[in-house]
């Protein structure tokens, strides 16, 4: 019998002999992991097997890479992956932690819940909750603050987020409250401000949000900005970033002037409508963004100018209000629909 597919999608690999980051296809089976340089690739560039191997997560081997995890196969070969955000990193080592526990004891794989193993309620909506953290009566208080003689403007401290979590009754301690607010830092609800807030979220601890009055942190889409900031990166914060994370993940992009494809980490946000995109292994700056207002989304069979071993079905495109045409593929077919749904969604209604 061939082994079953239990997950399958893109993730970033630390090359086992040069020290590069490369986007590769992943397929997690019974027995293991097979990586692709492209999904449509009949052959896998390489395999790990899984029996006998061990996880680690968070891996905190890089302290400029966050979401990496560590397998460690049987005869000690390391390898590295990156995942594009914190539930996607959960749900692969979820299942692979699971793979794993069941080659030992001679079982069959079979999910248990899928509760994120972050172990923050089911119940917790992350976007809401930066919504509230937001509210200007009821808020967290955007500050002018000083420290090691700059002045940073609309941010507050890691203590002060903490304790307003705790005194919202969202959390029940400060642990809890610790957990919940590394989480909208991962997701990027949440940006550190000040040197020491920086050095612990570039550190890959899984709880790289810190519970301290000196540690300064500010909302994603506020007007902060620190003396010796230039205004144009004020003006682009304020405006295209400001909106609440809709969806993100990587999915393949054609280019528009060599029409080749290419995996690329998306950000989608709500009110201003942008989609921004990056490169999955470097780091945090885009390389460009789509504005979503009145844009028109569908699935498409086909693309033009792409020939037929570059991509093979789940595929997509976005009509602009400017008539740019934008082709993505997604890994599934029922990955297409959501991302859709949700593009359509903030198209009709971010600014």
């Amino acid at each position: 019998m061939e082994p079953e597919e239990i997950r399958e999608g893109y993730l970033v690999k630390k090359g086992t002999v040069l020290n590069s980051w490369r986007a590769v296809w992943v397929v997690l089976s019974e027995d293991g992991m097979e990586f692709y340089k492209k999904k449509t690739d009949s052959s896998p560039k390489g395999m790990i097997p899984l029996k006998g191997a061990t996880l680690t997560s968070p891996c905190q081997d890089f302290s400029k890479r966050m979401l990496v995890f560590k397998i460690t196969t049987e005869k000690k070969q390391d390898h590295f992956f990156q995942a594009s955000h914190m539930e996607e990193r959960e749900f692969w080592v979820k299942d692979i932690k699971r793979v794993i526990t069941c080659l030992q004891g001679g079982k069959r794989f079979a999910r248990k819940s899928t509760r994120r193993s972050i172990r923050l309620p089911d119940t917790v909506n992350l976007a809401q909750l930066y919504t509230r953290m937001k509210d200007q009566d009821e808020g967290v208080k955007e500050l002018k603050l000083e420290q090691n003689n700059r002045v940073f403007n609309h941010c507050f401290t890691g203590a002060t987020v903490v304790e307003w979590l705790v005194s919202k009754e969202n959390v029940r301690n400060r642990p809890e409250a610790l957990m919940l607010a590394t989480g909208l830092l991962t997701e990027g609800f949440l940006q550190p401000a000040g040197d020491l807030s920086k050095e612990s979220a570039e550190s890959a601890e899984q709880t790289a949000f810190l519970d301290d009055t000196k540690a300064l942190y500010y909302f994603a889409d506020s007007g902060f900005f620190c003396e010796g900031y230039s205004s144009d990166e004020d003006v682009l914060v304020k405006e295209e970033f400001r909106g609440n994370i809709i969806k993100q993940g990587c999915l393949l992009k054609q280019g528009h002037r060599r029409k080749n494809w290419k995996v690329r980490k998306f950000i989608l946000r709500d009110d201003p409508a942008y989609m921004h995109y990056y490169d999955p292994t470097k780091g945090d700056d885009p390389l460009g963004s789509i504005h979503l207002r009145g844009a028109v989304v569908t699935a498409v069979e086909f693309v033009p100018d792409a020939k037929k071993y570059d991509v093979d079905g789940n595929l997509f495109e976005i009509i602009t209000s400017d008539e740019i045409h934008y082709f993505f593929q997604a890994a599934t077919g029922e990955e297409r629909k959501e991302w859709i749904k949700a593009i359509q969604t903030v198209s009709k209604s971010g600014k």
